[in-house]
């Protein structure tokens, strides 16, 4: 019984989530309100307080889980040897990751980067987890074009993964173009 109930606080927690991720990206942090969320999903204001109490809350809840993926994967990274193979592995990994709400989490705070400037915490966490990758992905000795042909792969999987994204195709064709120009630039 306790199983049933938590899993469907976590579910709900996800909807959340999810809802809250489609309106910052479709409309702006701004111009999102918890209100609109609550009705989104069919639910009281005060039914959604008792997952979060603010949309930061809610934004950070999603930036916490793709960092938590990014440093798996960078953690990875840098137990091995840093091969353009490896690099590439780097980038389908990190493909599986930013798929559907990971990317929109990365793309939703890129889009509302004005609109977040008071959240540094969370803009900073963003620009952090681009950092790591990078970081990990190449050696110290990179020259500066190796370094921008990896940043050029990392943000294609980003853009490539964007939930709602206007580059047409299926999720699975995108992603699929995204490795390739991944291997074209890759180092």
């Amino acid at each position: 019984m306790v199983e049933s109930g938590t899993r469907r606080r976590g579910d709900t927690r996800e909807r959340i989530q999810t809802v809250a991720l489609e309106r910052f990206t479709a409309n702006g942090y701004d111009q999102t309100s918890l209100r609109e969320i609550a009705e989104d999903l069919g639910v009281t204001k005060a039914a959604l307080y008792y997952h979060f109490k603010t949309k930061e809350e809610i934004l950070d809840s999603l930036l916490r889980q793709v960092s938590t993926d990014v440093d798996a994967l960078v953690s990875w990274m840098l137990d091995g040897p840093s091969t353009r193979e490896r690099r590439l592995e780097m980038i389908r990994r990190l493909g599986e990751v930013t798929r559907g709400a990971g990317g929109g989490v990365m793309q939703c705070v890129q889009q509302n980067e004005v609109a977040l400037h008071n959240l540094r915490a969370t803009t900073d966490l963003v620009h952090d987890i681009k950092q790591r990758l990078w970081a990990a992905a190449l050696p110290e000795d990179a020259t500066v074009e190796d370094k921008l042909r990896m940043r050029m792969a990392v943000m294609g999987v980003l853009f490539a993964n964007k939930p709602g994204s206007d580059l047409g195709g299926t999720a699975d064709e995108r992603s699929a173009a995204a490795l390739a120009i991944a291997a074209d630039v890759i180092p």
